[in-house]
């Protein structure tokens, strides 16, 4: 597919996106969530790649929001689609069945803040500041933000962050569980490669599967969970890449997955 604001690389079996409109701070535009929702569906599809790496171009921002010139436009009749169409594009990278790194390098404002919430793991660059200021121009989060900032910092935090359109730096990110890691900026992509390699080592069946498992973890009871995770861990036990995996601890080798 032909992509006007996004890279995108794959390096033996890691995918990685590139947001790319760097004059506009890697502003999100329609045209942009919609190549980025069609390419996380190709990537969904393809068998080869394992991993994704998500991050901005340049050092200024991974995503400095939505578009203003298009969200000025937004009414009644079309506020709704666009939000729908705009969390389409996080449920896509949060339900992908493929772990996502968020590389969030500078700034994410607003919808790229919502996108760096929906990827399972977040490296952030010590530049690295996030925030959502929709109420600050008189509008809420609509990619995801109100629900997703509360089940990862707690409601009473994510309130305050809300309401206060308050920036959060990278190492305030890493004490409340936001940020996973805080490097030095030119150390981001080598981090984001090293954890998306020590991912790749490990059966990918079972990823997806322990993926699967979480997600499932805050939107359903404790005991549903349980019987869903005693579920996915019978599929994982009659894989063969269990086997080989057993096969290779007991053989002293590292194993040779299949994702099967």
């Amino acid at each position: 597919m032909e992509l006007r604001n996004l890279i995108y690389e794959e390096r033996e079996g890691i995918g990685i996106i590139t947001i790319n409109r760097p004059d506009k701070l890697n502003a999100l535009n329609r045209e942009l969530l919609r190549e980025l929702r069609e390419l996380l569906e190709e990537i969904r599809r393809d068998e080869k790649i394992q991993v994704v790496i998500l991050t901005g171009s340049g050092q200024k921002a991974f995503a400095a929001g939505a578009d203003i010139s298009e969200i000025a436009e937004l009414g009644l009749n079309t506020g709704l689609a666009f939000s729908k169409e705009a969390q389409s594009v996080t449920n896509a990278i949060e339900e992908l069945g493929k772990p996502v790194i968020g590389g969030i390098n500078g700034l994410a404002l607003g919808g790229g803040f919502e996108l760096a919430l929906a990827c399972h793991l977040r490296i952030f660059s010590e530049s690295a500041k996030v925030g959502l200021p929709e109420v600050g121009l008189g509008a809420i989060p609509g990619m995801g933000g109100t629900q997703r900032l509360p089940r990862v910092i707690g409601k009473s935090r994510a309130l305050w962050y809300i309401l206060t359109g308050e920036m959060i730096d990278a190492e305030t990110a890493r004490q409340m569980g936001l940020a996973n890691r805080v490097v030095p900026s030119d150390k981001l992509m080598d981090s984001c490669m090293e954890l998306a390699q020590t991912i790749l080592k490990k059966g990918p069946l079972a990823v997806g599967l322990a993926l699967q498992a979480v997600n499932s973890a805050l939107e359903i009871g404790q005991n549903q969970g349980l019987v869903l995770e005693g579920a996915l861990m019978t599929l994982a036990c009659a894989s063969e890449d269990k086997n080989e995996g057993i096969k290779a601890f007991l053989e002293k080798r590292k194993p040779v997955f299949k994702g099967r």
